[in-house]
């Protein structure tokens, strides 16, 4: 590297920590200015501009805030206020955000329910947030009627027809009164966040004001956004990276935030065209998708000007860049309930973050050595951790403290919660939040994701919970045990399910498929079995992954029969070695 691009990296670098921090000056836990003051104030300033859009719609500042007026009133009148949790279910669109909007205004709290959860695990996750309320999309209404809940939340239905739409109508527009949230700071809860566990539930996160403001302003000082910009959105509203990062951007800069209801390859580059979008959020498998489409004339000649996002995989990140002429990628490295927080503000292929020596102390993120078969840190003579040299594989692990954005504010289940913090690190008393992830770090600060560890991957942009798939595949008629993992596909992002089973003569392969789908989001469903006579366990009774993610479902080195889950048809087809070959050279695509 010559030194005058290493000065220029280092300029870069630092301006923009200095820029985040001079908007990170009135983010303090003990600070009442939130989301709902950022927006207020953009309202007030400038009602015109557009605030989101949707499809054909466009709401302005001045309409959305006044939406979200209707709902803090709404809130109000049925009993809703500081400290009640509502639950959310509802797909991208305008309403979903002047909901939690509306509900900050009265000091509520809300938990963002995955719009793919059905059955127990949707009636789970509702539970487990005490939400006494649910407001819920029309689209999704049966879904949440089906779930079988304990004690069902009053069913507010927002859309044609729906009960909350008749009560919103009826609603003022005008402000509901500060003294609503009198006494609500930013150390207190925003919402509830899911994340996938190992005990075969979504674990619910705790996600403070403080988090979404510091987070917000963390891509705001890398981005830095103008009032005239256009953030194009498909990301799912109830994730971190499309509901608060995506949205921090456009609110706190006045600038529009287009809203996509679900992702598509075929009218991705149309819609940036059609809406002026001049950024836009990714995650990996996204921008493969968008590679793997034919070439278009609209892939280049729009007006991106930068995209942030993660998992964008080096080797097709200068493919992507170059393919569709995007200037800048900032790459980042986060989870919703984690305190490592990375952003490669320089653009270096492949990283998703740097943390220079002169700013360790700021963020204090460290790799440690890691024992894949324990899936357990390694520790030395003193009982300590052991800090991987440079471009050494471990576990990434960021240090517990105070400062805005180190905390680590867990889940409702404190027990959740402390399995996630790793004691007496690097000295006697200390703790440190553990991230599952093995990463890499070079001499020059930056890091590079490696793989997922333990018994959670992510496939098509989701964490997988091997658990929640094991108890799934447990129910069916046949199935005397089973080993879930994922395995890496050419080609594609995270990890396929695959299932290693051990079963007898009362299995039935064909009523797989129809049970998987009844039980488990599409994501979660296994894409590969394997029929084995036994099970390989540990000397404490735990099931080996290691040899079974190594062999992955190569049936020209497996003995066992392999099946796939064939796309087109939906059916599990045995696994040979041209439909093996297929895969692997991308005829075959899940």
């Amino acid at each position: 590297m010559s030194l005058t691009t290493a000065i220029k990296r280092e300029y870069t670098y630092v301006t923009t920590i200095v820029r985040t921090l001079w908007l990170l000056r009135l983010v303090k836990p003990n600070a009442t200015r939130s989301i709902v003051d950022i927006v207020e104030g953009q309202a007030a300033k400038r009602p015109d501009n557009a605030a989101l859009l949707y499809l054909d719609q466009v709401m302005t500042y001045g309409q959305m805030n006044a939406r979200a007026n209707r709902y803090a009133h709404w809130a109000l009148s049925a009993g809703i206020g500081r400290g009640d949790c509502v639950a959310l279910l509802m797909e991208n669109r305008p309403d979903y955000i002047c909901a939690w909007l509306g509900l900050f205004k009265v000091g509520a709290q809300v938990a963002l329910i995955n719009t793919n959860l059905m059955g127990a695990a949707l009636s789970h996750s509702i539970g487990i947030s005490g939400a006494k309320h649910a407001i819920v999309g029309a689209e999704l209404a049966s879904q949440f009627r089906d779930a079988p809940f304990e004690q069902m939340p009053t069913e507010w239905i927002e859309g044609e027809g729906g009960n909350l739409s008749a009560q919103l109508a009826n609603m003022p527009e005008g402000h509901p009164g500060k003294e609503h949230r009198a006494g609500v700071t930013l150390k207190d809860r925003a919402f509830y966040i899911y994340t996938s566990g190992t005990t075969g539930m979504p674990k619910a996160a705790n996600f403070s004001h403080l988090r979404m403001m510091f987070m917000m302003s963390g891509f705001v000082g890398a981005l830095r956004p103008r009032e005239t910009d256009r953030l194009y959105d498909t990301l799912p509203l109830y994730h971190s990276t499309g509901g608060v990062c995506a949205v921090g951007i456009a609110f706190f800069s006045g600038a529009g935030l287009i809203l996509k209801r679900k992702f598509s390859a075929h009218e991705f580059w149309p819609d940036i065209h059609k809406y002026g979008a001049t950024m836009f959020e990714y995650i990996g498998e996204l921008a493969r998708y968008l590679l793997n489409a034919p070439p278009s004339p609209l892939d280049r000649g729009h007006k991106i000007r930068a995209i942030t996002g993660n998992g964008l995989r080096p080797e097709i990140w200068k493919q992507f860049q170059d393919r569709f002429a995007i200037p800048r990628i900032v790459e980042f490295y986060g989870s919703t309930e984690g305190n490592v927080s990375m952003l490669n503000y320089d653009g270096t292929v492949g990283a998703v973050g740097r943390v220079p020596d002169y700013l360790e102390w700021m963020l204090p993120s460290r790799v440690i050595r890691f024992d894949v078969e324990s899936e357990m840190p390694v520790r030395g003579p003193d009982g300590l951790c052991i800090e991987c040299a440079p471009d050494e594989i471990g576990e990434t692990v960021g240090g517990i403290s105070s400062r805005p954005g180190r905390g680590f504010e867990g889940y409702n289940n404190k027990a959740d919660s402390e399995k996630k913090i790793l004691r007496d690190v690097f000295k006697k008393g200390d703790a440190w939040f553990r991230t599952g992830d093995l990463m890499r770090h070079d001499a020059h600060g930056y890091f590079y994701f490696v793989d997922r560890v333990g018994d959670t991957f992510r496939w098509k942009g989701e964490n997988v919970s091997t658990g929640e798939v094991g108890a799934a595949l447990s129910a069916v008629p046949g199935i005397l045990e089973s080993n879930v993992y994922g395995v890496a596909v050419p080609g594609m992002d995270g990890r396929a399910g695959m299932a290693a089973l051990v079963v007898n003569g009362d299995f039935n392969l064909d009523d797989l498929p129809p049970r998987m789908k009844a039980r488990l989001a599409h994501y979660a469903r296994p894409i590969f079995l394997r029929l084995s006579p036994r099970l390989d366990v540990t000397g404490t009774f735990k099931q080996r992954k290691v040899d079974l993610v190594r062999e992955g479902f190569n049936p020209l080195t497996i003995a066992d029969p392999l099946y796939f889950l064939e796309p087109e048809g939906g059916k599990y087809e045995r696994l040979t070695a041209d439909r093996h070959a297929d895969i692997v050279e991308g005829r075959i695509k899940f």
